[in-house]
């Protein structure tokens, strides 16, 4: 992809830091005049099930999660998640992304993440699995200055390209989505780009709920890296207590 073809990246202004595990709440302020105020929940820290996979990167997860405290993005109920699993907390993301100032302060960190571990400065294309993936996904392709391209589940729960969009073999590609669980999504993406040629250097997520543990088939990074309960649906507790479970995301089943 020729670099003639885009201009000068823009400088960006920086995005208001939010404050930090240590910081005195009552000198912070919220960087979004319309966002709404953060409801009693979301000045507590987050419950002890919440645990930092990686200890090095708990400062850096503190400050995503800070985020999804500020929007009320941190949910707890009984979740069915994109994988069938069910938990106890759910992490919105398309509450943090609906601000463009965290969205685009979340896709630069990926973009940048993204070119550290697999030394490329340059990809082809960012391609995201809809729908959760869609807002991030582009942002982060922005900042690696490649195109944008998304997948959509057909008739029979397949993942495929649809929209006029089109590979060619030999391109190369980057997986990015909101949140990895099991893995899944970010899997089929990859087997499906694979399939037409295109060879995918590494895939990111804002969100990795599995602890590290989720495997993708190529090289993966996570902004924050957290170890979420989970229960099969046929060991669930929150079922035997006959709590309604309720799917918060973007697939209906």
């Amino acid at each position: 992809m020729g670099q003639a073809l885009w201009p000068a990246k823009p400088q960006v202004a920086a995005c208001p830091r939010l404050p930090g595990p240590s910081t005195n709440r009552a000198r912070s302020h919220t960087p979004f005049h319309s966002a709404p105020a953060a409801a009693p929940l979301l000045r507590s820290p987050l419950p002890r099930r919440f645990r930092y996979a990686n200890p090095v990167a708990s400062h850096e997860t503190e400050a995503i999660l800070e985020m999804f405290r500020q929007t009320g993005a941190y949910l707890q109920g009984h979740f069915r998640l994109t994988s069938g699993l069910h938990s106890p907390e759910y992490l919105q993301c398309a509450r943090v992304l609906m601000y463009p100032e965290y969205a685009g302060q979340l896709g630069r960190q990926i973009a940048d993440a993204l070119q550290a571990l697999t030394h490329l400065q340059t990809f082809d294309m960012v391609v995201s699995p809809a729908v959760g993936g869609l807002i991030i996904g582009h942002e982060a392709a922005r900042n690696l200055e490649a195109r944008f391209l998304f997948t959509e589940r057909n008739a029979e729960g397949r993942m495929e390209l649809r929209r006029g969009f089109a590979v060619e073999p030999g391109e190369t590609a980057v997986v990015v989505e909101d949140v990895v669980t099991t893995g899944g999504s970010t899997a089929e993406v990859v087997a499906l780009l694979r399939q037409a040629g295109v060879s995918v250097k590494a895939a990111a997520s804002i969100i990795d709920r599995s602890g590290g543990s989720a495997d993708v088939g190529i090289p993966r990074i996570a902004l924050a890296t957290l170890k979420v309960v989970a229960y099969d649906p046929a060991a669930c507790p929150l079922c035997a207590q006959g709590l309604p479970v309720v799917k918060p995301g973007s697939r209906p089943t």
